[in-house]
Protein backbone atom coordinates (compact mmCIF):
# COMPACT_ATOMS: atom_id res chain seq x y z
CA UNK A 1 0.00 0.00 0.00
CA UNK A 2 1.26 3.47 -0.88
CA UNK A 3 0.27 6.57 1.07
CA UNK A 4 -2.03 9.17 -0.52
CA UNK A 5 -0.57 11.82 -2.83
CA UNK A 6 -0.17 15.24 -1.22
CA UNK A 7 -2.55 18.05 -1.93
CA UNK A 8 -1.13 20.60 -4.40
CA UNK A 9 -0.22 23.09 -1.67
CA UNK A 10 1.33 20.49 0.64
CA UNK A 11 4.86 21.13 -0.66
CA UNK A 12 5.00 24.90 -0.39
CA UNK A 13 7.99 26.47 1.35
CA UNK A 14 9.38 30.00 0.97
CA UNK A 15 11.16 30.30 -2.42
CA UNK A 16 14.90 30.10 -2.05
CA UNK A 17 14.67 28.64 1.48
CA UNK A 18 16.98 25.76 2.48
CA UNK A 19 13.97 23.44 2.28
CA UNK A 20 13.26 24.53 -1.29
CA UNK A 21 16.90 23.77 -2.22
CA UNK A 22 16.85 20.33 -0.56
CA UNK A 23 19.12 17.64 -2.01
CA UNK A 24 17.68 14.58 -3.74
CA UNK A 25 19.70 11.95 -1.84
CA UNK A 26 17.80 10.11 0.89
CA UNK A 27 18.69 11.34 4.37
CA UNK A 28 16.74 8.91 6.49
CA UNK A 29 14.89 5.63 6.04
CA UNK A 30 12.49 4.21 8.65
CA UNK A 31 11.57 0.57 8.15
CA UNK A 32 9.27 -2.01 9.70
CA UNK A 33 6.87 0.44 11.39
CA UNK A 34 3.11 0.75 11.26
CA UNK A 35 2.46 4.20 9.77
CA UNK A 36 -0.54 6.36 10.67
CA UNK A 37 -1.79 8.01 7.47
CA UNK A 38 -4.77 10.03 6.27
CA UNK A 39 -6.66 8.95 3.14
CA UNK A 40 -8.18 11.30 0.55
CA UNK A 41 -11.18 11.86 2.84
CA UNK A 42 -8.85 12.54 5.78
CA UNK A 43 -9.87 9.32 7.49
CA UNK A 44 -7.21 7.82 9.75
CA UNK A 45 -5.68 4.58 8.52
CA UNK A 46 -2.60 2.45 9.13
CA UNK A 47 0.04 1.06 6.76
CA UNK A 48 1.60 -2.15 8.06
CA UNK A 49 5.31 -2.94 7.77
CA UNK A 50 5.88 0.48 6.27
CA UNK A 51 9.04 2.05 4.87
CA UNK A 52 9.29 5.85 5.11
CA UNK A 53 11.94 7.58 3.01
CA UNK A 54 12.98 11.14 3.90
CA UNK A 55 14.83 13.44 1.50
CA UNK A 56 15.79 17.03 2.19
CA UNK A 57 13.66 17.18 5.31
CA UNK A 58 10.53 16.01 3.48
CA UNK A 59 8.76 12.69 3.34
CA UNK A 60 9.55 11.29 -0.12
CA UNK A 61 7.63 8.01 -0.03
CA UNK A 62 5.68 5.75 2.30
CA UNK A 63 5.24 2.18 1.11
CA UNK A 64 3.94 -0.99 2.67
CA UNK A 65 5.93 -4.21 2.80
CA UNK A 66 9.56 -4.96 3.64
CA UNK A 67 12.21 -2.86 1.90
CA UNK A 68 15.47 -4.03 0.35
CA UNK A 69 17.56 -0.92 1.03
CA UNK A 70 20.36 -2.02 -1.29
CA UNK A 71 17.95 -2.71 -4.13
CA UNK A 72 16.34 0.72 -3.93
CA UNK A 73 19.59 2.63 -3.44
CA UNK A 74 19.02 3.70 0.16
CA UNK A 75 21.79 1.81 1.91
CA UNK A 76 23.82 4.97 2.60
CA UNK A 77 20.96 6.83 4.29
CA UNK A 78 20.60 6.89 8.08
CA UNK A 79 18.43 3.93 9.01
CA UNK A 80 15.96 3.37 11.84
CA UNK A 81 14.63 -0.14 12.35
CA UNK A 82 11.19 0.61 13.82
CA UNK A 83 9.76 -2.89 14.03
CA UNK A 84 7.01 -3.02 16.65
CA UNK A 85 6.58 0.77 16.64
CA UNK A 86 3.97 3.14 15.22
CA UNK A 87 5.10 6.09 13.09
CA UNK A 88 2.85 9.11 13.57
CA UNK A 89 2.90 12.75 12.53
CA UNK A 90 4.54 14.70 15.34
CA UNK A 91 2.07 16.19 17.80
CA UNK A 92 1.43 19.95 17.80
CA UNK A 93 1.03 21.91 21.04
CA UNK A 94 -1.24 24.65 19.70
CA UNK A 95 -1.01 27.01 22.68
CA UNK A 96 1.57 27.14 25.43
CA UNK A 97 3.92 29.46 27.28
CA UNK A 98 7.19 27.55 27.38
CA UNK A 99 9.06 29.69 29.96
CA UNK A 100 6.25 29.09 32.46
CA UNK A 101 7.60 25.63 33.26
CA UNK A 102 9.61 27.54 35.87
CA UNK A 103 6.28 28.06 37.70
CA UNK A 104 5.12 24.44 37.55
CA UNK A 105 3.22 23.74 40.79
CA UNK A 106 3.73 27.23 42.25
CA UNK A 107 0.00 28.07 42.53
CA UNK A 108 -2.23 25.08 43.10
CA UNK A 109 -5.92 24.56 43.91
CA UNK A 110 -6.86 28.18 43.34
CA UNK A 111 -9.52 30.04 41.34
CA UNK A 112 -8.08 31.78 38.30
CA UNK A 113 -8.34 35.31 39.76
CA UNK A 114 -6.17 34.41 42.75
CA UNK A 115 -3.89 32.28 40.58
CA UNK A 116 -3.12 35.27 38.34
CA UNK A 117 -3.17 38.16 40.80
CA UNK A 118 -1.48 36.60 43.83
CA UNK A 119 1.05 34.31 42.19
CA UNK A 120 1.62 34.28 38.44
CA UNK A 121 1.63 37.98 37.58
CA UNK A 122 3.69 39.02 40.65
CA UNK A 123 6.27 36.31 39.90
CA UNK A 124 6.37 37.15 36.19
CA UNK A 125 7.38 40.70 37.13
CA UNK A 126 10.66 39.12 38.34
CA UNK A 127 11.44 37.28 35.12
CA UNK A 128 14.87 37.84 33.65
CA UNK A 129 15.95 36.73 30.19
CA UNK A 130 17.98 33.91 31.71
CA UNK A 131 14.86 32.58 33.46
CA UNK A 132 13.03 32.66 30.15
CA UNK A 133 15.88 30.83 28.43
CA UNK A 134 16.09 28.09 31.05
CA UNK A 135 12.32 27.63 31.07
CA UNK A 136 12.20 27.41 27.29
CA UNK A 137 15.03 24.85 27.26
CA UNK A 138 13.30 22.62 29.79
CA UNK A 139 9.98 22.97 27.98
CA UNK A 140 11.50 22.05 24.62
CA UNK A 141 13.12 18.99 26.17
CA UNK A 142 9.82 17.94 27.73
CA UNK A 143 7.97 18.33 24.45
CA UNK A 144 10.58 16.44 22.42
CA UNK A 145 10.37 13.57 24.91
CA UNK A 146 6.56 13.65 24.63
CA UNK A 147 6.41 13.47 20.84
CA UNK A 148 5.64 17.15 20.24
CA UNK A 149 7.41 18.41 17.13
CA UNK A 150 5.76 21.85 16.85
CA UNK A 151 4.35 24.34 19.34
CA UNK A 152 2.69 27.76 19.33
CA UNK A 153 4.03 30.08 22.04
CA UNK A 154 2.77 33.46 23.19
CA UNK A 155 4.92 35.09 25.85
CA UNK A 156 7.59 37.68 26.71
CA UNK A 157 11.30 37.86 25.77
CA UNK A 158 10.52 35.89 22.66
CA UNK A 159 13.87 36.60 21.00
CA UNK A 160 15.25 34.29 23.66
CA UNK A 161 12.58 31.66 23.06
CA UNK A 162 13.28 31.81 19.32
CA UNK A 163 16.98 31.18 19.90
CA UNK A 164 16.24 28.17 22.12
CA UNK A 165 13.74 26.81 19.60
CA UNK A 166 16.26 27.04 16.81
CA UNK A 167 18.89 25.26 18.90
CA UNK A 168 16.47 22.53 20.03
CA UNK A 169 15.49 21.61 16.46
CA UNK A 170 11.77 21.99 17.11
CA UNK A 171 9.26 23.75 14.88
CA UNK A 172 7.26 26.64 16.37
CA UNK A 173 4.96 29.57 15.76
CA UNK A 174 6.06 32.32 18.13
CA UNK A 175 4.49 35.61 19.16
CA UNK A 176 5.61 38.44 21.46
CA UNK A 177 2.67 39.06 23.81
CA UNK A 178 1.51 42.59 24.60
CA UNK A 179 -1.04 44.46 26.71
CA UNK A 180 -2.65 47.83 26.01
CA UNK A 181 -1.17 49.02 29.31
CA UNK A 182 2.20 49.01 27.51
CA UNK A 183 0.97 51.65 25.06
CA UNK A 184 1.68 51.55 21.33
CA UNK A 185 5.19 50.30 22.06
CA UNK A 186 3.91 46.87 23.09
CA UNK A 187 2.11 46.36 19.79
CA UNK A 188 5.12 47.66 17.85
CA UNK A 189 7.45 45.21 19.63
CA UNK A 190 5.11 42.36 18.76
CA UNK A 191 5.18 43.32 15.08
CA UNK A 192 8.95 43.83 15.08
CA UNK A 193 9.51 40.38 16.57
CA UNK A 194 7.15 38.75 14.07
CA UNK A 195 8.84 40.32 11.06
CA UNK A 196 12.40 39.66 12.22
CA UNK A 197 11.86 35.99 13.03
CA UNK A 198 9.40 34.93 10.35
CA UNK A 199 10.64 31.84 8.44
CA UNK A 200 13.91 31.64 10.38
CA UNK A 201 15.67 28.49 11.64
CA UNK A 202 15.58 27.04 8.10
CA UNK A 203 11.85 27.79 7.94
CA UNK A 204 11.00 26.00 11.20
CA UNK A 205 10.01 29.22 12.99
CA UNK A 206 6.91 31.06 11.84
CA UNK A 207 5.48 34.01 13.75
CA UNK A 208 2.30 35.71 14.88
CA UNK A 209 1.08 38.94 16.40
CA UNK A 210 0.14 38.25 20.01
CA UNK A 211 -2.29 40.61 21.79
CA UNK A 212 -2.87 38.97 25.16
CA UNK A 213 -6.70 38.97 25.32
CA UNK A 214 -9.75 41.22 24.84
CA UNK A 215 -9.81 41.88 28.59
CA UNK A 216 -6.22 43.26 28.59
CA UNK A 217 -6.09 44.72 25.06
CA UNK A 218 -8.57 47.45 24.15
CA UNK A 219 -10.70 47.64 21.02
CA UNK A 220 -8.42 50.15 19.32
CA UNK A 221 -5.35 47.95 19.80
CA UNK A 222 -7.26 44.88 18.59
CA UNK A 223 -8.36 46.73 15.44
CA UNK A 224 -4.82 48.00 14.84
CA UNK A 225 -3.53 44.43 15.23
CA UNK A 226 -6.04 43.20 12.67
CA UNK A 227 -4.80 45.83 10.22
CA UNK A 228 -1.16 44.84 10.78
CA UNK A 229 -2.00 41.17 10.33
CA UNK A 230 -3.66 41.84 6.98
CA UNK A 231 -0.86 44.15 5.84
CA UNK A 232 1.92 41.69 6.65
CA UNK A 233 0.16 38.35 6.19
CA UNK A 234 0.61 37.32 9.83
CA UNK A 235 -1.34 35.00 12.10
CA UNK A 236 -2.84 36.55 15.24
CA UNK A 237 -2.63 34.40 18.39
CA UNK A 238 -4.56 35.47 21.49
CA UNK A 239 -6.63 34.27 24.43
CA UNK A 240 -10.39 34.82 23.98
CA UNK A 241 -13.60 33.51 25.56
CA UNK A 242 -11.34 31.52 27.85
CA UNK A 243 -14.22 30.65 30.16
CA UNK A 244 -17.92 31.32 30.56
CA UNK A 245 -17.34 33.93 33.30
CA UNK A 246 -15.33 36.05 30.86
CA UNK A 247 -18.14 35.85 28.32
CA UNK A 248 -20.74 36.84 30.91
CA UNK A 249 -18.60 39.75 32.11
CA UNK A 250 -18.03 40.97 28.55
CA UNK A 251 -21.78 40.90 27.86
CA UNK A 252 -22.50 42.80 31.07
CA UNK A 253 -19.89 45.50 30.40
CA UNK A 254 -19.93 45.85 26.63
CA UNK A 255 -23.07 44.10 25.39
CA UNK A 256 -20.87 41.82 23.29
CA UNK A 257 -19.22 38.46 23.82
CA UNK A 258 -15.44 38.23 23.45
CA UNK A 259 -15.95 36.59 20.04
CA UNK A 260 -18.16 39.50 18.98
CA UNK A 261 -15.44 41.88 20.21
CA UNK A 262 -12.95 40.12 17.93
CA UNK A 263 -15.37 40.31 15.01
CA UNK A 264 -15.97 44.04 15.51
CA UNK A 265 -12.19 44.63 15.59
CA UNK A 266 -11.80 42.81 12.26
CA UNK A 267 -9.80 39.93 13.72
CA UNK A 268 -12.15 37.27 12.32
CA UNK A 269 -11.14 38.50 8.87
CA UNK A 270 -7.50 37.61 9.57
CA UNK A 271 -5.78 34.29 10.20
CA UNK A 272 -6.54 33.82 13.90
CA UNK A 273 -5.67 31.31 16.62
CA UNK A 274 -8.00 31.54 19.62
CA UNK A 275 -6.70 29.98 22.82
CA UNK A 276 -9.24 28.04 24.90
CA UNK A 277 -12.70 29.18 23.77
CA UNK A 278 -14.56 27.35 26.54
CA UNK A 279 -16.69 30.49 26.83
CA UNK A 280 -17.87 30.32 23.21
CA UNK A 281 -21.69 30.39 23.38
CA UNK A 282 -24.50 29.70 20.93
CA UNK A 283 -24.74 33.31 19.74
CA UNK A 284 -21.04 33.18 18.77
CA UNK A 285 -21.48 30.35 16.25
CA UNK A 286 -23.04 32.40 13.42
CA UNK A 287 -20.42 35.10 14.05
CA UNK A 288 -17.66 32.53 13.61
CA UNK A 289 -19.44 31.08 10.57
CA UNK A 290 -19.18 34.48 8.85
CA UNK A 291 -15.42 34.75 9.47
CA UNK A 292 -13.50 35.32 6.26
CA UNK A 293 -10.14 34.58 7.85
CA UNK A 294 -8.68 31.18 8.67
CA UNK A 295 -9.74 30.72 12.30
CA UNK A 296 -8.51 27.94 14.60
CA UNK A 297 -9.09 27.19 18.27
CA UNK A 298 -6.64 25.61 20.72
CA UNK A 299 -8.10 23.46 23.51
CA UNK A 300 -6.20 22.58 26.72
CA UNK A 301 -8.68 20.50 28.74
CA UNK A 302 -6.53 19.66 31.76
CA UNK A 303 -6.36 23.29 32.84
CA UNK A 304 -10.13 23.70 32.53
CA UNK A 305 -10.65 20.76 34.86
CA UNK A 306 -8.13 22.16 37.36
CA UNK A 307 -9.83 25.56 37.41
CA UNK A 308 -13.25 23.89 37.70
CA UNK A 309 -14.59 25.73 34.69
CA UNK A 310 -18.15 24.57 33.95
CA UNK A 311 -17.70 24.17 30.19
CA UNK A 312 -15.06 22.98 27.76
CA UNK A 313 -14.23 23.95 24.18
CA UNK A 314 -17.28 23.16 21.97
CA UNK A 315 -15.36 20.84 19.65
CA UNK A 316 -18.29 19.39 17.71
CA UNK A 317 -19.96 22.77 17.05
CA UNK A 318 -16.68 24.27 15.84
CA UNK A 319 -15.90 21.27 13.62
CA UNK A 320 -19.33 21.60 12.03
CA UNK A 321 -18.38 25.19 11.11
CA UNK A 322 -15.15 23.95 9.55
CA UNK A 323 -13.04 25.52 12.30
CA UNK A 324 -10.11 23.28 13.25
CA UNK A 325 -9.71 22.58 16.94
CA UNK A 326 -6.12 21.81 17.87
CA UNK A 327 -4.79 20.32 21.07
CA UNK A 328 -2.79 22.31 23.60
CA UNK A 329 -1.47 22.31 27.13
CA UNK A 330 -1.32 26.03 27.99
CA UNK A 331 1.62 26.82 30.26
CA UNK A 332 2.87 24.31 32.82
CA UNK A 333 1.96 26.76 35.59
CA UNK A 334 -1.72 25.90 35.05
CA UNK A 335 -1.45 22.50 33.37
CA UNK A 336 1.58 21.14 35.28
CA UNK A 337 2.85 19.46 32.13
CA UNK A 338 3.33 19.96 28.40
CA UNK A 339 1.89 16.52 27.66
CA UNK A 340 -0.18 16.77 24.47
CA UNK A 341 -0.73 13.01 24.64
CA UNK A 342 -2.75 13.61 27.80
CA UNK A 343 -4.60 16.48 26.10
CA UNK A 344 -5.62 14.10 23.32
CA UNK A 345 -7.11 11.55 25.73
CA UNK A 346 -8.79 14.22 27.88
CA UNK A 347 -10.28 15.93 24.82
CA UNK A 348 -11.90 12.66 23.75
CA UNK A 349 -13.21 11.94 27.26
CA UNK A 350 -14.41 15.50 27.93
CA UNK A 351 -16.37 15.56 24.67
CA UNK A 352 -18.03 12.24 25.47
CA UNK A 353 -19.04 13.61 28.86
CA UNK A 354 -20.17 17.01 27.56
CA UNK A 355 -22.14 15.55 24.66
CA UNK A 356 -23.49 12.71 26.84
CA UNK A 357 -22.64 10.45 23.93
CA UNK A 358 -19.88 7.80 23.99
CA UNK A 359 -19.63 8.03 20.21
CA UNK A 360 -18.09 11.51 20.42
CA UNK A 361 -15.08 11.87 20.18
CA UNK A 362 -13.92 8.60 18.65
CA UNK A 363 -10.29 7.58 18.89
CA UNK A 364 -9.76 8.27 15.21
CA UNK A 365 -11.31 11.71 15.55
CA UNK A 366 -9.04 12.44 18.52
CA UNK A 367 -6.01 11.43 16.45
CA UNK A 368 -7.20 13.75 13.69
CA UNK A 369 -7.35 16.63 16.19
CA UNK A 370 -3.88 15.79 17.47
CA UNK A 371 -2.35 15.76 13.99
CA UNK A 372 -3.87 17.46 10.95
CA UNK A 373 -6.38 19.69 12.74
CA UNK A 374 -3.70 20.92 15.14
CA UNK A 375 -1.41 21.73 12.20
CA UNK A 376 -4.19 23.72 10.55
CA UNK A 377 -5.01 25.58 13.77
CA UNK A 378 -1.47 27.03 13.92
CA UNK A 379 -1.46 27.87 10.20
CA UNK A 380 0.82 25.00 9.13
CA UNK A 381 -1.70 22.62 7.62
CA UNK A 382 0.05 22.79 4.27
CA UNK A 383 3.39 21.61 5.69
CA UNK A 384 2.84 19.22 8.60
CA UNK A 385 0.16 17.17 10.34
CA UNK A 386 0.15 14.06 8.18
CA UNK A 387 2.60 11.48 6.89
CA UNK A 388 2.43 11.94 3.13
CA UNK A 389 4.85 12.62 0.29
CA UNK A 390 5.81 16.28 0.20
CA UNK A 391 5.08 16.98 3.86
CA UNK A 392 7.86 18.01 6.22
CA UNK A 393 9.34 14.97 7.94
CA UNK A 394 8.05 15.66 11.47
CA UNK A 395 7.66 12.09 12.71
CA UNK A 396 7.47 10.33 16.07
CA UNK A 397 7.94 6.61 16.70
CA UNK A 398 5.81 5.11 19.46
CA UNK A 399 6.62 1.83 21.20
CA UNK A 400 3.49 -0.18 22.05
CA UNK A 401 5.25 -3.19 23.54
CA UNK A 402 4.63 -2.19 27.18
CA UNK A 403 2.15 -4.09 29.36
CA UNK A 404 -0.17 -1.06 29.51
CA UNK A 405 -0.63 -1.12 25.71
CA UNK A 406 -1.05 -4.86 25.16
CA UNK A 407 -2.93 -6.56 23.61
CA UNK A 408 -3.80 -4.25 20.71
CA UNK A 409 -7.34 -4.88 19.48
CA UNK A 410 -7.95 -1.35 18.15
CA UNK A 411 -4.75 0.50 17.28
CA UNK A 412 -6.35 3.96 17.30
CA UNK A 413 -7.88 3.37 20.74
CA UNK A 414 -4.57 2.03 22.04
CA UNK A 415 -2.77 5.17 20.88
CA UNK A 416 -5.32 7.55 22.40
CA UNK A 417 -6.38 5.80 25.61
CA UNK A 418 -3.56 3.40 26.54
CA UNK A 419 -0.32 4.86 25.21
CA UNK A 420 1.52 7.58 27.10
CA UNK A 421 3.95 10.29 26.13
CA UNK A 422 6.72 8.16 27.66
CA UNK A 423 6.09 5.54 24.97
CA UNK A 424 7.57 7.88 22.35
CA UNK A 425 10.96 6.41 21.47
CA UNK A 426 12.15 8.69 18.68
CA UNK A 427 11.28 12.27 17.68
CA UNK A 428 12.19 13.68 14.26
CA UNK A 429 11.72 17.23 12.91
CA UNK A 430 12.52 18.14 9.31
CA UNK A 431 14.20 14.75 8.99
CA UNK A 432 16.60 15.49 11.87
CA UNK A 433 16.53 13.11 14.85
CA UNK A 434 16.09 15.11 18.07
CA UNK A 435 15.59 12.09 20.32
CA UNK A 436 16.56 8.52 19.55
CA UNK A 437 15.62 5.61 21.82
CA UNK A 438 14.65 8.14 24.54
CA UNK A 439 18.03 9.91 24.40
CA UNK A 440 17.79 13.67 23.85
CA UNK A 441 20.33 14.80 21.28
CA UNK A 442 19.99 18.60 21.29
CA UNK A 443 19.44 19.70 24.91
CA UNK A 444 21.21 19.17 28.26
CA UNK A 445 18.44 18.78 30.85
CA UNK A 446 20.54 18.24 34.03
CA UNK A 447 22.47 21.48 33.47
CA UNK A 448 19.24 23.42 32.92
CA UNK A 449 17.62 22.03 36.05
CA UNK A 450 20.65 22.79 38.23
CA UNK A 451 20.79 26.44 37.22
CA UNK A 452 17.01 26.86 37.31
CA UNK A 453 16.86 25.64 40.91
CA UNK A 454 19.67 28.02 41.88
CA UNK A 455 17.69 30.96 40.50
CA UNK A 456 14.34 29.90 41.93
CA UNK A 457 14.33 31.80 45.30
CA UNK A 458 14.78 35.15 43.57
CA UNK A 459 12.27 34.34 40.85
CA UNK A 460 9.39 33.33 43.14
CA UNK A 461 9.78 36.18 45.65
CA UNK A 462 6.48 38.10 45.81
CA UNK A 463 7.33 40.48 48.65
CA UNK A 464 7.78 43.41 46.25
CA UNK A 465 4.02 43.71 45.65
CA UNK A 466 4.31 44.25 41.90
CA UNK A 467 2.14 42.66 39.17
CA UNK A 468 2.58 42.81 35.43
CA UNK A 469 -1.19 43.17 35.04
CA UNK A 470 -4.47 42.89 36.99
CA UNK A 471 -6.90 40.06 36.26
CA UNK A 472 -10.57 40.93 36.43
CA UNK A 473 -13.18 38.59 35.02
Amino acid sequence: MTSPEPTPDATTDPPGSPAARAPEAADLVITGCTALVHDEREEIGFVEDATIVVRGGRIATITGGPADLLAVGLADAEHIDARGQVAMPGLVNCHTHTPMVTLRGIAEDLPIEEWFNEYVWPIESNLQERDVELGARLACAEMIRGGVTCFADHYFSMDTVAAVTAESGLRANLGQAFFSSQGAEGRERSLDFALRHRDTADGRITTSLAPHAPYTVDDADLAATAGLAREHGLLVHLHAAENRAQTDASLARHGRTPIEVLARAGLLDTDLLIAHGTGIVERDLPVLARASGRVGVASAPRGYLKFAWPTTTPVRALRELGIPVGLATDGAASNNSLDVWESMALTALAQKFTEADPRRLTSRQALHHATLQSARAVGLGERIGSLAPGRRADIVLVDLSGPHTQPVHDLAATLVHSARSGDVRTTIVDGRILMRDRELLTLDVPAVVREMNERMPTLVDRAHGRRIQEYET
